[in-house]
């Protein structure tokens, strides 16, 4: 098929349409606890000082808040540059910044690590490597450590922690520990039987974005998805694993495989705070977990980037 200027001018706008509408998706999720349970889900902030991001901030806890969410989960790279950074003149800043937003939204978040709030884990600024890279996150999140579960609204939620340090070129892949799978489970041995799950983990467990962008036979990298996620899947066969939220691509996606729906959740800077990625802009998403099906939205919250 051959396009002429006026053809492609008018796909180019309705594409750029079309972008700006709301992202919804449902599906029905039979057998869930009686009351329903909103989360938000926000991801990829990538908190910096430079270009007003902290207004940006200030405008997605706004948008937050009048979600009047149940349960708010941030999905990681809370600041940027963490991983290549041993200056906390440069970082703290940062953390700052992002801890603002963090307390001023309703109500309480609970964090997922990235790679980049991984701190000198391989700095290339000429400072030491952290004795523990995890160190910060923890300390400035009040966690205790990087993967944990809890329980809201009759849900199991299950946090991982996928980044491995590995050197060389990529640095960093992602990949569940041997200890972190011995850990999950343990926790679904003590899960009653037929309670529904879900999980979070910066890193994909399963996308189609490769596909999409490079070919139907292109395969992820090892640093922008989880390696052995078949190693967490087949643990978590035969439990009712409802949703998986993920992040670090700044796409929003959705996939299903079997019972199980898979969410990439955008970007909460889209383009690293130059505007949209992909045809995904600055945004965060909202779940509602229901009765009989469950309802995904992905929000954009008004920000107009900076950057040149």
């Amino acid at each position: 098929m051959s396009f002429t200027r006026r053809r492609f001018a008018t796909l180019a706008g309705a594409a750029a349409a079309a972008a700006v509408l709301p992202r919804r998706a449902t599906w029905a999720a039979p057998g869930g606890p009686r009351e329903s349970l909103r989360v938000v889900f926000y991801t990829d902030v990538h908190t910096r000082v430079e270009w007003e991001t902290p207004r940006a901030l200030e405008m997605a806890a706004g948008a937050i808040n009048a979600c009047a969410a149940d349960l708010v989960i941030a999905g990681g790279d809370l600041i940027t540059e963490g991983f290549q950074t041993s200056s906390a003149e440069v970082l703290e800043p940062r953390w700052q910044a992002y801890l603002v937003m963090h307390g001023a939204i309703r109500p309480r978040v609970e964090p997922v690590i990235g790679n980049h709030d991984l701190v000198a884990a391989l700095p290339s600024d000429g400072g030491e490597p952290a004795a523990d890279p995890r160190a910060a996150f923890r300390r400035h999140l009040g966690v205790k450590q990087t993967y944990r579960s809890f329980d809201a609204g009759g849900y199991r939620f299950l946090l991982l922690d996928a980044v491995d340090i590995v050197g060389g070129g990529l640095s960093y892949e992602g990949r569940v520990s041997d200890e972190q799978l011995a850990w999950l489970g343990g926790v679904l041995e003590q899960t009653p039987a037929g309670t529904p799950l879900v999980l979070a983990s910066h890193l994909p467990l399963l996308t189609g974005f490769y596909q999409a962008t490079e070919g139907a036979t292109a395969a992820a990298p090892r640093n922008r998805a989880v390696v052995n996620s078949l190693d967490v899947l087949e643990l978590l066969a035969g439990h009712d694993l409802r949703l998986v939220l993920q992040g670090h691509l700044h796409v929003e996606e959705t996939l299903r495989w079997q019972q199980t729906r898979f969410i990439t959740g955008g970007a909460l800077c889209g383009k690293w705070w130059r505007g949209s990625w992909h045809g995904t802009g600055p945004g965060f998403g909202v779940v509602t977990l229901g009765r009989d099906r469950i309802d995904w939205e992905y929000r954009d919250y008004g920000w107009t980037p900076r950057r040149p």
